[in-house]
């Protein structure tokens, strides 16, 4: 079963709606790395029914990122703030090759500095 690494951002976003069961499944073949074999010892179950688990808690983080787009939406948002992030350095590096401005100089500095700290 090839692993599939945006079924660990998923579970960052989603892994509250799964059940516990699925949830601590997903999480140590994901996140930990584990064998199938090694979380079927973990958790006192088959290795089939490890990988049933993890089946159907991969459709359920599937169909809640298909229905809701929290992933989708966070990737643009980071995109969005890389970009005035971006945006604000040229500015910055315009301003100091033309005019200098102390006013604008802070502003870009300020409009670095938020969309950064949002964007951790």
């Amino acid at each position: 079963m090839a692993k599939n690494l945006e079924i660990s951002v998923l579970l960052d976003f989603y892994g509250e709606m799964l059940t516990e069961k699925q949830r601590d499944v997903v999480e140590l073949y994901y996140n930990e790395d584990l064998s199938l074999a090694e979380i079927a010892a973990h958790s006192h179950i088959t290795r089939q029914g490890v990988r049933d688990s993890i089946k159907r808690a991969e459709a359920v983080l599937l169909d809640l990122e298909e229905r809701l787009g929290l992933v989708r939406k966070f990737r643009e948002i980071q995109d969005g703030l890389d970009q005035i992030i971006k945006d604000a350095q040229e500015i910055g590096r315009f301003n100091q090759r033309y005019g200098g401005s102390r006013e604008i100089t802070r502003r870009v500095e300020e409009i670095i500095q938020v969309a950064g700290s949002i964007n951790e």
